[in-house]
Formats: C-alpha cells, sequence, structure tokens
C-alpha cells in the first residue's frame, strides 16, 4: 500500500527475498494531500544488488551506498526540465565539447596528455585511464574530461571487492552542470578506491593523474591492455573530436 504523503517525492524500497532483489523507487505527488484512494504516479524505479543496499527509515536521515544514489539520481533527472535525455557523458564526443567552459582554451596544450605523470598510461575512448604497477591498475579520468565535466563535487565510486568486466559501468561523478558515469578500462578486482575524494571531490579536476585517482583494481585479462590508447594515440584521438 501507497500511503499519503504531503512531500513532492516519495521513496519506497522494496525486498524481494526471493530474488535477492532491492528495488528503490521514486514517486511523485502534489504538494497538498492527495484525495482518499488517489494513487500517486511512480516515475521511476531502478533493481539493485542486495549487496549494494543500506538503508535507513523513511523519516530520518538516509544512508546511501553507490547503488541507492545512481537510482535516485537517474529518476531524478526525469523529474527535472532542466536535465535533457542525455546529460553529458564522458563518451560521447560532441557532449564532452558541449560542456567545456567557453573561458577554457581548446588549444592543443590543453588537449594533450604529455605531462609527465601521463606518460605510461593507457587510455579508453571514454577518457578514462588507467596506469599498471605490479599486477595493480590505477584507474582515473583524464584532463580533457575532467576539464569537459566542469567541478567536481560528488564522486561515487565502488565498494572493495567488487568484479569488474572490462568498460563496465563502476562509478559516476558530478559537477555543478553536469552527471557522467565512468567505465572500468580492464577486467578485474576493485581493491582500494580513493577515500579522499569523499570529502575533497575536486581532487579529480587539480590532479585528475596523481591525487585524483578514483579506484585501484586487479589485472584479470592482462591482453585487454593492448586494446587501450597510449599517450600519443590518445592526443590523436582528441584531435579528431576537435575536426
Amino acid at each position: 500500500m501507497i500511503n499519503r504523503c504531503r512531500s513532492l517525492i516519495f521513496l519506497r524500497y522494496l525486498n524481494f527475498r526471493h530474488t535477492h532483489t532491492h528495488t528503490l523507487e521514486l514517486t511523485l505527488l502534489p504538494l497538498l494531500t492527495l484525495p482518499p484512494g488517489a494513487i500517486p504516479r511512480t516515475v521511476g524505479w531502478c533493481a539493485l544488488p542486495r549487496s549494494s543496499v543500506v538503508c535507513a527509515g523513511l523519516k530520518g536521515r538516509h544512508t546511501h551506498t553507490h547503488g541507492v544514489k545512481m537510482a535516485m539520481r537517474a529518476v531524478l533527472r526525469c523529474l527535472s526540465a532542466n536535465f535533457s535525455p542525455g546529460l553529458p557523458q564522458l563518451s560521447p564526443a560532441a557532449r564532452l565539447t558541449a560542456t567545456r567552459p567557453p573561458w577554457r582554451s581548446c588549444s592543443p596544450r590543453t588537449l594533450s596528455t604529455t605531462s609527465a605523470l601521463s606518460t605510461a598510461l593507457k587510455f579508453t575512448e571514454k577518457h578514462e585511464w588507467v596506469r599498471v604497477e605490479g599486477g595493480i591498475g590505477t584507474v582515473g579520468i583524464s584532463s580533457y574530461a575532467q576539464e569537459a565535466l566542469g567541478d567536481v563535487v560528488y564522486c561515487g565510486l565502488p565498494e572493495v571487492g567488487q568484479s569488474l568486466e572490462q568498460m563496465e559501468e563502476f562509478g559516476a561523478l558530478e559537477s555543478v552542470k553536469a552527471a557522467s558515469e565512468l567505465y572500468s578500462p580492464l577486467t578485474g578486482e576493485v581493491t582500494e578506491i580513493n577515500t579522499e575524494l569523499a570529502e575533497n571531490p575536486g581532487l579529480v579536476n587539480k590532479a585528475c593523474y596523481a591525487e585524483g585517482w578514483l579506484i585501484k583494481m586487479t589485472i584479470g585479462k592482462p591482453e585487454e591492455l593492448d586494446g587501450l590508447m597510449d599517450q600519443p594515440a590518445y592526443d590523436k584521438f582528441l584531435k579528431s573530436l576537435e575536426e
């Protein structure tokens, strides 16, 4: 049964024991009390693995893991007229270019990844990078991507121990103007996340190849590295986006 509520948004958390699945549902309600028998309009839902959900009572403060935040954000996008169906993503080149602040330079120097920290990196077309040291890959986003996204205010990262396939979505970054999903450059298991980003997400902008890294992971399939771009190839790829 759906209870009447004076709030604009009603969150319903469903637990399906037999399927080991949780559902996070957001329902749009009018600001005034609903008439008896009225059924609110459900505007979105998302099924989540049981292990990814931590939720307190509806009247209290909510504690959300990354999965819940992702579900809420996806539904809220549908509610706001300020968000188009396709938010700026890290992968589509046109959207990345459109999100770059007009006052920032688009010179080759800006697009280049030639810093000393990036020389050993491998890049994806979705603008994630990976640096492999001692059998562990450190993952982050490129300078081009963080500049296109703008000032990062929230980093949604996976849990340690989560298994990832290559190009599987593992998190999201939010800025004051956009939200972009993150994709794993390799197959492996998350061994560490950058906990500093919880209090200081701006590190992604300030030092994307150093203190602004996102996760560390094992390398399940080393041969996948051969399919990624090295720095010169990535710089060439970036230049092609400007043509």
